[in-house]
This record gives structure tokens, C-alpha cells and sequence, in this order.
């Protein structure tokens, strides 16, 4: 049975009446309070604290304070009056079990409400967050749609002007075919003309030709002094001397610096090797070369034999740490094994030896992308996956298969957007 505490003190005034219990050295989180507008009480084991209160309080505005060994009550009253005493006299025990119950009924129903109060303004927020989610996808909608017709009204009218010109480029080739035609027309009038004048030219000559008979030497000497050709030209021959290239681009669109830097970093990488490897002894001159075994990787990559490949670019690797197909390579054999986080690192590795970018490594840089891009992607990082995608396209902007890919991913991220 609990013990009751009766050395409390209380205070009051017109509106409040202020009431102090020790704990008697109870840890406070041992103490629990209970209050209605005509109960208090306090159950801190092995003590009780309970008052019947002489007239009702406000309790939802009332508190309580903890501290230092002792509880002090702030109770509101609902009637500005002194009160005589603190809990109501004259109360026998089937009295104070009804205030009790009626207590806990009252608390009960109230819990109730405020549970009711709560679900029901959860329910108001989720509706009001869900109307927002709804507007909001509906103007994501109403501006793809809107961008969807603005693409569709400019193509239209793009084809339009297409059609157009080509209306136009149609009827200026058949004004200029007519007018070839009109000047082939007077061309075959002018021959035909000359040809008559000709044919009576010639019947009047050969009616002179009996009285010119002395002249006709000299007439044909002189014809043949007027037709005579001029001598050919002499032949000769030209020299020209071109730039010597180490690249297949003009000199125009080049950047010989980084040029020359990328062919003395691949001499370098050739002549960089490590021989201090113990495998070595027992490997034959050929393997020992890493161009063999990256060809040799090569080979077991298009047999699907991937974890034979790795043993052979790590190998490579061991000798020459500086070439960065043998990187680019076992990435290809690490994302067909699903080891994406060695394909991410072996990609980065690739395109960290593909510096300076110059002509000669863009297709290796496009594939690094490409392969780190297709990892992210497998990981569900989308954005960053996207951002590699993009760099190939830069490097390679006509490559079909890279766009496609890249549209995908993006349909992906805005699927994924919208569904957040």
C-alpha cells in the first residue's frame, strides 16, 4: 500500500493556487502526474500524493514543474474566489472512487478526442499534400504537353519552310532548264543559218575558181600561215613540301602542345617497365610483354572467359602501369562480372593516363565514359551516369547508340523525379 505525503504546502490567489510536493529523493522519472478539473495526483513508489480540489481548475492550462526534489503544481482556477481549503471536505471513500472514476472517464474521453483531433488534421494535411502533389504534376504535365505542341508548331513550320524552298529551288531549276532550252534553240537557228551561208559561199567559189587560177597557191599558202597552231608548252614539274603530321588533323584544328605531350607520355609508357616481379622467372620471353597479353586479354574477353582476361590485364598491369587500354580493357571484363565499383575505378584510371585529350585517344576517352557511365547507371546513379554519358557525346556527338542510351537515362531520372 502506498504512503500518502501530507508535508506539501500550497498557496493561493484569486486565479491560481500553487502547490509544492517533495519527491523525497524519487528519481523524476519515477513520478507520474495525473490531473483533472477536480483531481491532482501524484504516484511516485512507494509514496502517493492526491487531493480532491475544493472547486474545478482549468487543467489544460495548468502545469506542472520538476526540479530539485520537488514538484510544483500551477493550477488555474475556473471561478476567481479563495478557496477555504485546498481539497474538498467531507468526502468518504465510496465518493472519492466515483470522483476517480469520473476522473479517468474524463481523461479517457479526452485522450479520445485528441486522438480523433489528430488523425483527423493527419488526414486534412496528407489531402491538402496530396491536392499540392496532384497540381504540381498536373503543370509538370500541362508544360511537357505545352513544349510537346511548341515543338510540334515549330517542326511544322521548319517543314513548311523546308517545302518551300524546295518549291522554289524546283522552280528556278525549271526556269533555268527553259532558258538552256530557249539558248540551245537559237544556237541549232544560228548553225542551220551559217550552214546555208556556208553551202552558198562555196557555190560562189567554185564559180571563181577558173578565173583565180594563178592566185590559188598563194590564197592557200596564206590560209595556211593564218591556221597555223602554236608550238606546246614545255613540261616541267612542280615541287611541294608538306608539314610533316603525326595526326590525322589539320594543323588549323590541332593543339600541337598537348599533341606532343600525348605521343612523349605514350613513348614513356612503352619504355616504362617493371621487371622486378618473382611470377617473371617462370614466364616465357612473349609473356612477359604487355602488348601479348593485352591481346591475349582480348582474346579471352570475346570467348566470355572475363575472369582469365583479368588475370591477364593485371599482369600486363604489374609490368606497365601506364598504359591505359590495359585499364580501359579489364573495366569492359569487370561490368560483364558486375563488379561495378573496379569498373568505376578502372575507367577513372583509364581517363586520368587519356590526358592531354587529343585525336588519337578520343575513341579510347569515349569508351572510359561510356563504361563508367553504364556502371553508375547499374548502381542507380543515374545523374552521375548521365554526366558521363554526355561527356561521350561531346567526344563523339554522331554516335546513335551513345544518344539513345543517353535519352533513356534521362527519361529515367525525370520518371524518378516526378514519382519523388
Amino acid at each position: 500500500m502506498p504512503l500518502q505525503v501530507s508535508d506539501y504546502s500550497w498557496q493561493q490567489t484569486k486565479t491560481a493556487v500553487f502547490i509544492s510536493v517533495p519527491l523525497r529523493g524519487v528519481c523524476v522519472r519515477d513520478a507520474d502526474v495525473f490531473c483533472t478539473e477536480n483531481y491532482l495526483k501524484v504516484n511516485f513508489a512507494p509514496f502517493l500524493f492526491e487531493v480532491f480540489l475544493y472547486a474545478p481548475i482549468d487543467d489544460e492550462s495548468s502545469k506542472a514543474k520538476i526540479g530539485n526534489d520537488t514538484i510544483v503544481f500551477t493550477l488555474h482556477k475556473k471561478e476567481a474566489v479563495m478557496w477555504e481549503t485546498l481539497s474538498v471536505s467531507g468526502v468518504d471513500k465510496e465518493m472519492m472512487q466515483r470522483i476517480r472514476e469520473k476522473s479517468i472517464l474524463q481523461a479517457q474521453e479526452r485522450a479520445k478526442e485528441a486522438k480523433e483531433a489528430k488523425a483527423a488534421a493527419r488526414r486534412e494535411d496528407q489531402k491538402y499534400a496530396l491536392n499540392v502533389m496532384m497540381k504540381i504534376e498536373e503543370e509538370e504535365r500541362n508544360k511537357i504537353e505545352n513544349k510537346k505542341e511548341n515543338e510540334r508548331i515549330k517542326a511544322t513550320k521548319e517543314l513548311e519552310a523546308w517545302k518551300k524552298c524546295q518549291r522554289k529551288a524546283e522552280a528556278q531549276k525549271i526556269i533555268q532548264i527553259e532558258e538552256k532550252f530557249h539558248v540551245q534553240e537559237k544556237q541549232i537557228e544560228e548553225e542551220g543559218k551559217k550552214l546555208k551561208h556556208k553551202s552558198l559561199t562555196r557555190n560562189s567559189t567554185s564559180r571563181n575558181l577558173a578565173t583565180q587560177g594563178r592566185n590559188s597557191e598563194n590564197i592557200f599558202s596564206e590560209k595556211l600561215k593564218e591556221d597555223s597552231i602554236p608550238a606546246p608548252r614545255s613540261v616541267g614539274s612542280i615541287k611541294i613540301n608538306f608539314t610533316p603530321r603525326v595526326f590525322p588533323t589539320a594543323l588549323r584544328e590541332s593543339q600541337v602542345a598537348e599533341e606532343e605531350e600525348w605521343l612523349h607520355k605514350q613513348a614513356e609508357a612503352r619504355r616504362a617497365m617493371n621487371t622486378d616481379i618473382p611470377e617473371l622467372s617462370d614466364l616465357k620471353e612473349e609473356e612477359k610483354n604487355p602488348e601479348w597479353l593485352k591481346d591475349k586479354g582480348n582474346k579471352l574477353f570475346a570467348t566470355e572467359n572475363y575472369l582469365a582476361a583479368i588475370n591477364a590485364y593485371n599482369l600486363a598491369i604489374r609490368l606497365n602501369n601506364k598504359i591505359p587500354l590495359l585499364y580501359l580493357n579489364r573495366a569492359a571484363c569487370h561490368l560483364k562480372l558486375k563488379n561495378l565499383h573496379k569498373a568505376i575505378e578502372d575507367s577513372s584510371k583509364a581517363l586520368e593516363l587519356l590526358t592531354p585529350p587529343v585525336a588519337d585517344n578520343a575513341n579510347a576517352r569515349m569508351k572510359a565514359h561510356v563504361r563508367r557511365g553504364t556502371a553508375f547507371c547499374q548502381l542507380e546513379l543515374y545523374i552521375e551516369g548521365l554526366q558521363d554519358y554526355e561527356a561521350a557525346l561531346k567526344i563523339d556527338p554522331s554516335n546513335v547508340i551513345v544518344q539513345n542510351d543517353a535519352e533513356k537515362i534521362r527519361n529515367i531520372i525525370q520518371g524518378t523525379e516526378l514519382k519523388s
